[in-house]
């Protein structure tokens, strides 16, 4: 088995440029979907395994990484139609999705509005659940409050600094090894290369999404870690029953990062989903 090359470009869509990883290869696409704060980075590993049977994408969602990062709502629709557009500009009639948390919300609503662009899809640890009340402020009220970052001294002043901060701040090594993905060094000190108010926005104007999914129909592969308080059992249950061709499966591991916690179990279960597509 070659090694894969993943290469690495940014492209121009309609409102944001995009930064994406692409490993070229031949074969269907798979184009997978990182989660809050994260990087097509965390895909790497995931690239390197299917990249001789599949052509595997990766891109930094608008408000992360190396792509724009415009003052938005980041709604499902709007991070959707990104993706829309990516394939689109790459010349790709059909692909496979995977989405991790935020990014399964991304994949989820794309799957949705564009069924015949979406041959497979796969949602990982992420309920559709969403707050009660919608949040009417206004975009230029909106302050940096994400939920993580916030009170974090940056930029920080070294890179040991900034590794023992994070370290410290993270749940496990695999919650620091994804914050450090994001890290990038600049003339004032080390800084995430996220934008803080767009992960507020997306907390802020977040929606209940459980309405979408009767209208998917294609294949769907639905996982969730075995950490109750990440995707409870009942939300977890409700979506099962509303997908129509839904194959559920539960990680005997508790972390988020489902795809990376125990990449032996994940990779069974995903290779048995792409053998039903």
């Amino acid at each position: 088995m070659k090694e894969i090359k993943i290469y690495r470009n940014i492209i121009k869509l309609k409102n944001i440029e995009m930064f994406y990883l692409d490993t070229k290869t031949e074969g269907p696409v798979i184009l997978c979907l990182h989660g809050l704060w994260g990087r097509a980075e965390n895909w790497v590993d995931f690239m390197k395994k299917y990249g001789n049977q599949y052509r595997v994408i990766a891109p930094d969602q608008r408000g992360h990484g190396l792509s724009s990062k415009p003052i938005s709502k980041y709604t499902g629709e709007e991070m959707a139609e990104d993706i829309f557009e990516l394939l689109a500009e790459l010349n790709i009639e059909s692909a496979i999705l995977v989405g991790h948390s935020m990014g399964g919300r991304t994949a989820a609503y794309l799957a949705a509005e564009h069924p015949k662009l979406i041959k497979a899809l796969a949602i990982l640890d992420m309920s559709a659940a969403g707050p009660e009340k919608q949040s009417s402020m206004p975009l230029e009220e909106l302050k940096e409050n994400d939920g993580m970052t916030q009170d974090w001294p940056l930029p920080f002043s070294s890179l040991s600094e900034a590794s023992n901060f994070i370290k410290q701040a993270s749940s496990s090594n695999l919650e620091y090894e994804y914050f450090m993905k994001s890290l990038v060094e600049t003339v004032e000190g080390y800084k995430m290369l996220f934008s803080a108010k767009a992960m507020t926005a997306i907390r802020e104007y977040y929606e209940d999404w459980f309405h979408l999914l009767p209208s998917i129909k294609c294949l769907v592969l639905l996982i969730k870690s075995s950490n109750p308080e990440e995707v409870p059992d009942d939300e977890y249950n409700k979506m099962k029953s509303m997908i129509s061709n839904c194959i559920p499966c539960k990680m005997s591991h508790p972390d988020h990062n489902v795809h990376l916690a125990n990449k032996e179990e994940f990779y069974e279960y995903f290779d048995e989903f792409l053998m039903k597509i």
